[in-house]
């Protein structure tokens, strides 16, 4: 479990494909990031993506994502030199200063445009339906890991955030731009809501459908 406040940046300084000791393709990412005190086994999330500590050393560690991860993120597109924001796994008893971010990428979404709104910066984002649904006006959603704010939902299947100075310091979201793919988790509460709710709104659907015959549903 995660908060979505960016802890450190990462650069991506190796890659690896097909890894031996996986059951399948796979990619092992070797990531250049000053955490003194690294576990094995432990969980970073990668631009949002939980991936597991396979080694690490001073000023390194790497990181393998399956053929499943690949499929589900952005991560096959990833090369030497990107930069990545990343976060350690939340501790019992932590400050929870962002929200409840599962590091499990729900969709890979489009930035649509960047500009300039006062202070902030604006950022509309194209995703996939599932997510889109989970989405509400300022409600919380995971951006390349980072907790946003949804600022507006300005078009069907478009998530606008607005971002403040102090998070394009921090994090890597600065450097996106029109046409990037980006990693988006919805609002854990959301997602369960909106799964709680899915087979009673589809029966109410059907009953107020033109021909539907009153009770059968």
């Amino acid at each position: 479990m995660f908060t979505g406040l960016i802890d450190r940046i990462g650069t991506v300084e190796g890659v690896r494909d097909h890894l031996a000791d996986a059951a399948g393709p796979g990619r092992e990412l070797r990531i250049r990031c000053e955490y003194p005190d690294l576990v094995d086994g432990e969980s970073i999330a990668c631009d949002g993506a939980c991936l597991t500590v396979r080694e690490h050393g001073a000023g390194w560690f790497t990181v393998a994502a399956v053929q499943t991860t690949l499929e589900r993120t952005a991560i096959a597109s990833w090369e030497v030199g990107r930069r990545l924001n990343l976060e350690r796994a939340l501790r019992v008893g932590d400050r929870l200063g962002g929200h409840l971010v599962q590091g499990h990428v729900d969709g890979v979404g489009v930035v649509e445009s960047v500009r300039l709104y006062g202070d902030a910066t604006l950022l509309d984002i194209t995703v996939p339906q599932e997510v889109f649904d989970s989405l509400v006006p300022r409600g919380s959603v995971a951006v390349d890991g980072v907790s946003l704010t949804v600022n507006a939902l300005p078009a069907p299947g478009i998530v606008q955030v607005s971002l403040i100075e102090f998070t394009l310091r921090h994090t890597t979201l600065g450097e996106r731009r029109s046409g990037d793919r980006v990693h988006v988790e919805a609002d854990l509460v959301g997602r369960h809501v909106r799964q709680l709710l899915g087979p009673h709104l589809a029966r109410l659907e059907m009953a107020a459908a033109p021909g539907s015959v009153p009770g059968s549903a």
